[in-house]
Parts: C-alpha cells; sequence; structure tokens
C-alpha cells in the first residue's frame, strides 16, 4: 500500500494508532521529517526500511532523493557529504553493514554535520546470525555520533524527529544514531500513532544549515588535515563539549515533544522506581520483558525496579546514579559483550557511580547474546543474586544467563556434531 493510500485509510484514527513494524515506524520518522536524501545500501534485518522509502520516493509521496550505493562505506560518503552540502538525510544499515562503513562515523561526526542514521541491531559474526544484540550499535559508541535506543515501534517514529532536532541544535551538530532491535523490533508490529504532517513540521521545521556547507559555487574540502596536535585537540574536545550540550538540548526537546505529543521520553526511563531496593539496568526492547518480571516480583512482595537507557551518547551519567543511587544491590543485563572484559554498559554504569557515597553492589549480568531468550527462571535468578549481593554475600559477576536446559542442550549438539561435550 502507498503512503498516500494509507494516510487516507487511516484518517480520523491517528490517536488510536496503526499497526507498524519498527522498520516501519522509522521508515515515517524519516518521512515526516521531510528528508531530502536518502542514500541506501540493503542487509537483513533494515531492508524493509529502505524499501518502503524507495517506494514512497518512487509514487511520488515524499519529495526525497533516493539513490542505492555499492556499499555501506559509499553510502556514509554520500551521506556526510549531502550533510556537507545542506541536505537533510536519512539513512539505514545493519550489524555488519555498520562496521563496513565504520571509517566514515568518525569523519562524519568530525565534519560536525547533521543526520540520522537508523541502525538495527543484529548480532556480529563470527559464528553468523540474524538475531539481535548490541556489539554492533556499542561498537559505535565513540564515534561521536549520538544515540538514542528505542524499547517499542513508537519509540522509534518519535525519536526519528527528536533525533533530527537535537543533531540540527547550533549548539549540538553532530550526527545522530537511532537503535532498534534487529527482528524483535524490526519487524514486530505493535500499535504506533503516526503525527499528522502538520504537526510534526511545527516541530521539526525545514533545516536550515547553520555551518560552512559545501556549495556548487564554492568548492571546499571536508576533513582537512591540521599541522599540529594543538588544532587537532582542539577541534576533537569540541565534539566532546557538544555531546555533554546535547544533555540539556535533549531535555528541551523531550519536554517540547510531549506538550505537542503527548508522549515524553527522557534520558532514562525509570520504572517502578520510587520504592525500589532492587534495580535491573537495561536499554533497547528487551527492557519490555525486564518490566514483566519487576511487576511479577512485586506481586511477591519484593521491592524490585528497573532503569532503561534510552540516550547512549552522550553518556547521562548524572541521571542514571541519581536514580541508581541508594539502592540495596543493582544488576546491569548487557545485550552485549566484550571478549576480555565482560558488560560494555555495566563499564560506564559503575563509572558513573563511583563517586557517589551510597553507591550499591552492582553486578554484571551478559544475556540476550544472539537473540537468545531471557526467561523467567533467569530474571528471578538475578533478583536473587542481587539479594545475596545486598546481604554482603560473594556473587559471581559478570555472569552469563544460561539456564541447565540449554547447557544440555549445547552438549547434545556437540555431541551430534562429534565435537564432544565442553564446559
Amino acid at each position: 500500500m502507498s503512503r498516500a493510500a494509507d494516510l487516507e485509510r487511516a484518517a480520523g484514527r491517528h490517536e488510536r494508532g496503526r499497526l507498524l513494524t519498527g522498520n516501519a515506524a522509522a521508515a515515517w520518522g524519516a518521512s515526516l521529517a521531510d528528508v531530502d536524501y536518502i542514500p541506501a545500501f540493503p542487509i537483513t534485518p533494515q531492508t524493509e526500511i529502505i524499501e518502503t522509502l524507495a517506494e514512497w520516493v518512487a509514487d511520488g509521496d515524499i519529495a526525497a532523493r533516493f539513490v542505492t550505493l555499492d556499499s555501506e562505506h559509499s553510502m556514509l560518503s554520500a551521506a556526510g557529504a549531502a550533510a556537507a552540502a545542506g541536505a537533510r538525510v536519512f539513512t539505514a544499515t545493519s550489524s555488519q553493514g555498520l562496521l563496513y562503513g565504520f571509517e566514515m562515523l568518525y569523519a562524519i561526526a568530525g565534519w560536525r554535520v547533521p543526520l540520522v542514521l537508523v541502525n538495527v541491531s543484529r548480532a556480529l559474526a563470527s559464528p553468523i546470525t540474524l538475531e539481535a544484540d548490541h556489539n554492533d550499535i556499542l561498537a559505535a559508541r565513540d564515534s561521536g555520533f549520538l544515540q538514542l535506543h528505542a524499547e517499542t515501534c513508537q519509540e522509534v517514529l518519535d525519536s526519528v524527529l527528536m533525533a533530527y532536532r537535537l543533531a540540527e541544535d547550533a549548539r549540538v551538530m553532530l550526527p545522530a544514531l537511532v537503535n532498534l532491535d534487529g527482528f524483535t523490533l524490526s519487524f514486530t508490529r505493535e500499535p504506533v500513532v503516526v503525527p499528522e504532517a502538520a504537526a510534526a513540521a511545527e516541530f521539526l521545521p525545514p533545516y536550515e544549515p547553520n555551518h560552512a556547507a559545501i556549495r556548487g559555487d564554492r568548492p571546499m574540502a571536508q576533513g582537512p588535515a591540521v599541522l599540529s596536535g594543538l588544532a587537532y585537540s582542539y577541534f576533537r574536545y569540541q565534539q566532546q563539549l557538544a555531546q555533554l550540550n546535547a544533555l540539556e538540548v535533549h531535555e528541551e526537546i523531550a519536554a517540547e515533544f510531549a506538550a505537542r505529543f503527548g508522549r515524553r521520553y527522557g534520558l532514562v526511563e525509570p520504572f517502578e522506581l520510587d520504592d525500589a531496593e532492587y534495580v535491573l539496568v537495561m536499554s533497547n526492547a528487551f527492557a519490555t520483558k525486564g518490566k514483566e518480571a519487576v511487576e511479577r516480583l512485586r506481586s511477591r512482595g519484593l521491592r524490585a525496579g528497573l532503569l532503561r537507557l534510552r540516550v547512549l551518547r552522550p553518556f547521562p551519567a548524572a541521571a542514571i546514579a541519581d536514580a541508581l543511587e541508594g539502592r540495596m544491590a543493582v544488576a546491569v543485563i548487557d545485550q552485549n559483550l566484550a571478549p576480555g572484559l565482560g558488560g560494555i554498559t555495566y563499564q560506564e554504569v559503575a563509572a558513573a557511580l563511583y563517586d557517589r557515597p551510597r553507591r550499591p553492589p552492582l553486578l554484571s549480568v551478559i544475556g540476550g547474546l544472539g537473540g537468545k531468550d531471557i526467561s523467567d527462571v533467569e530474571f528471578d535468578a538475578v533478583f536473587h543474586d542481587l539479594r545475596r549481593a545486598a546481604a554482603g554475600e560473594s556473587v559471581r559477576s559478570p555472569r552469563l544467563l544460561f539456564t541447565q536446559a540449554e547447557q544440555e542442550r549445547m552438549q547434545t549438539l556437540l555431541r551430534i556434531a562429534g565435537k564432544g561435550a565442553k564446559p
């Protein structure tokens, strides 16, 4: 169905929403942002985003230039150049595609040009899987891109609009990544309220570049060499200051978005935290499963809570520490693994709490790698460890969530493969 037909069919039903996949929600975000240029390269599970936008461009439903490039590296090169020329740019990728274009992430952030790149998280090779975890997006955490992480399809659409406002603010001027989980969210249909185009345009006016844009009558180079570490240090630290500015700017934008559309997004999202003693820290779509576990354990009398990390760059250290200080115990559930270190987000949460006088015992938990489910039994085990840590007992950390039944299944598969059972 074309975008125009979908709008006609949904007329008068905006408040009830329509069923959209996470990928479709991302495409709607780009459409409502009135983007000018969409460089693209397909990769599972992201391809539905660019297929949708390509159809809308071909049908004349959105006035954007759609170009298929020969690789993610070329795609991001074109995206950065177009943004430097003053276009509002949107593109999307996933997993190995993000890594293939990795060199250009640093270049684009260094150019200080705003654009939005959606990443549909998928675990990295090898071995190869199509399911989600967060090693791809977290590999980009030091590139200079802003990062917004979505839990729901609604949040995907809203985050794209908010990401443009944040990236294009004169106090920031940095590119932004919006992350959603592959398969778990990308192909899951949820009710999504699509804002009216006029309301979206009021929230996100046309982009007017306030930097030295490339023009046809004024050729210039992007990414010139500097002759000393003095200049390099200066410009690199400007990125740091812009990231810090983004913390305050995000809160301004979130307040305006809430006033216009009735949905409020903070740097972090507390869930049942008011009186919580034992807290999970999670991000993205699996946070929904964490919330269900919290409600189930609360029904048993345990004061459980959850803190969802929504903005990971800039890292909202103060907001995280304020939410976690004084709790009985906290577990950070990382859907990623830095081999030889452990959970990536755990390290950053620990640093945020380091100077707090009432920092709680902090446990590192690895779960959901390659889209592996986190069961009720595993959540129960995490809360059991939290209670033990609060009582002063020694608890293994980091801990990989893997049930006995799953271990036995793997041993069976290894025997079938003739590899023998390994611990």
